[in-house]
């Protein structure tokens, strides 16, 4: 497993170079804004439809939650794009036997208060605009193996361009403590959060 690294230079250059992409690629960042617990580390669930969706969690992280990021990378995307260690990711194998050290290792960050851990439950890329959201296994593991104190943040996010050429994407968020579902429930949790976003969005005019 490829494991996150900070590097002195390296790091606030991508965390820099990161939020000027997404402010050039994207006519803007729209969210609706939430209160975290303090002192609770977050588990992010997030809907997986472009290249560009960790590089807008990581900038929406880092203007509003203020947290250590830390996100869940397929290990053969990690390999091919070598920075991605130095802004958080750390890496999964799914066809291998280290799939479990993975999954016990995002477990373990969501001890530390300061972090948040994002994950794509669908485990690959899926249209913008799909009616389910289909979760594999390794959303509700982390979270059982998670015995400490963390909070859900539920992300589902969908971009337009409408008349415009730079599009907008819109991120909806709703926030959950761990104590308030079941690990079962999780994900038609957020697939209800996710239908009530999407039907939002397509009721957004030009």
């Amino acid at each position: 497993m490829i494991k996150p690294q900070r590097h002195w230079l390296i790091t606030p250059f991508f965390s820099w170079y990161i939020s000027r992409i997404v402010k050039r690629h994207f006519r803007s960042v729209n969210f609706n804004p939430i209160d975290l617990q303090s002192g609770k580390a977050v588990l992010l669930i997030a809907n997986h439809y472009s290249w560009w969706d960790g590089f807008v969690l990581y900038h929406l992280n880092k203007i509003h939650f203020k947290k250590q990021f830390r996100i869940m990378v397929l290990e053969e995307t990690m390999r091919e794009v070598r920075f991605f260690k130095y802004l958080g990711a750390f890496s999964i194998h799914k066809s291998s036997k280290q799939v479990t050290g993975s999954l016990v290792y995002a477990a373990e960050l969501l001890t530390d208060p300061d972090n948040l851990v994002v994950i794509f439950p669908q485990g690959k890329l899926y249209s913008n605009f799909v009616n389910d959201v289909v979760f594999e296994k390794g959303a509700a593991k982390i979270a059982e193996l998670a015995t400490t104190h963390f909070q859900y943040l539920f992300s589902a996010a969908f971009t337009e361009n409408f008349q415009h050429k730079k599009p907008a994407v819109n991120v909806g968020l709703k926030v959950l403590q761990n104590t308030e579902i079941a690990v079962a429930g999780l994900p038609g949790a957020y697939r209800e959060h996710y239908r009530l976003a999407r039907e939002k969005q397509t009721r957004i005019t030009a």
